[in-house]
């Protein structure tokens, strides 16, 4: 009987031991406000930098002490193409792959020069308005009467004309490919009824970009990225009577890289071999190590 107790215990304490494992070390409840129900939470919202956000900074660095004139880059859509859907969660692939490139490409500012083209909306209706004398500071402004050369004091902003400025090159493309166990393995293995099983896998996100001149709408390069993905699952299982008490016990964990990460360090890696071609400055032996939290944009 002593010995089922030590056992029991024995199982008990390593149960308690893996499920500790996987719980965030700062998970907290707390009330964010007086009578509300308490909220589980963990760590500080933090820079959502990636092993390549060093090398994007440092190549931005080669780009302003070349001195020259920086590019003006724009990014288009950068659309997923894989068509998977799942009827639960919707879009297995982020829709912000745009976005995403637009990060990249704040790193090597001010060694380029970034224009927005993704969202136009509102600069589209300011500039509306401007055209139809409807804009306004809260000042006064002159204008002149081209018939009678007279100056008057206007509420509304003047506008010639010409205040966008043109970009030199665009990047668009899109997410092709989303590749579902491309390779994977496991083994379990069971006596009396208690058993240990572990399985790793592997997928793999690819997309293509390219970078066209804005005017000649001639293609410049082109690239083709993939990064493989790797998770893995490992658990305990535990089912048979000890003396006359069924015990049925289970206990485990699963990782796998974040497929959205994967994505975006995709764009990351395809804008550092696209851009020194419109670029003319090469990109050098910048340090891919992990950035600090600190690395500024």
């Amino acid at each position: 009987m002593i010995r089922n107790v030590k056992r029991f215990g024995a199982i008990i304490i390593a149960c308690t031991t893996a499920a500790c494992a996987v719980v965030p070390s700062d998970m907290r409840r707390e009330a964010l406000n007086a009578g509300e129900v308490p909220l589980i939470l963990t760590s500080k919202p933090t820079r959502n930098i990636t092993p390549l956000t060093r090398q994007l900074v440092c190549y931005g660095e080669q780009l302003k002490s070349a001195n020259s004139k920086p590019v003006a880059i724009a990014v288009g859509n950068i659309r997923d193409y894989t068509g998977k859907q799942s009827d639960l969660e919707g879009y297995l692939v982020t829709q912000g792959g745009a976005l995403m490139a637009y990060t990249a490409l704040g790193h090597l500012v001010p060694g380029i020069s970034l224009y927005e083209r993704f969202d136009t909306q509102i600069a589209d209706a300011e500039l509306a308005y401007l055209a139809n004398r409807q804009l306004g500071n809260g000042g006064q402004h002159e204008t002149v009467d081209q018939q009678t050369g007279e100056t008057n004091q206007v509420p509304w902003m003047p506008y010639y004309g010409g205040s966008v400025l043109q970009s030199d090159f665009f990047i668009v493309g899109g997410i092709t490919e989303l590749n579902f166990n491309i390779q994977s393995g496991g083994a379990e293995l069971g006596i009396n009824n208690i058993s240990g099983k572990g399985r790793i896998y592997t997928m793999n996100v690819g997309l293509d970009l390219r970078i066209v001149g804005s005017q000649s709408l001639q293609v410049y390069d082109t690239v083709s990225i993939q990064k493989q993905i790797t998770g893995y699952e490992v658990g305990v299982d535990l089912f048979r009577f000890f003396d006359a008490t069924l015990w049925d016990v289970n206990a485990g964990a699963k990782n796998q890289e974040p497929l959205h990460l994967a994505v975006r360090m995709a764009i990351e890696a395809a804008l550092l071999e696209i851009v020194p071609t419109v670029t003319d400055v090469p990109l050098s032996t910048c340090d891919q190590s992990s950035p600090s939290t600190e690395q500024s944009t």
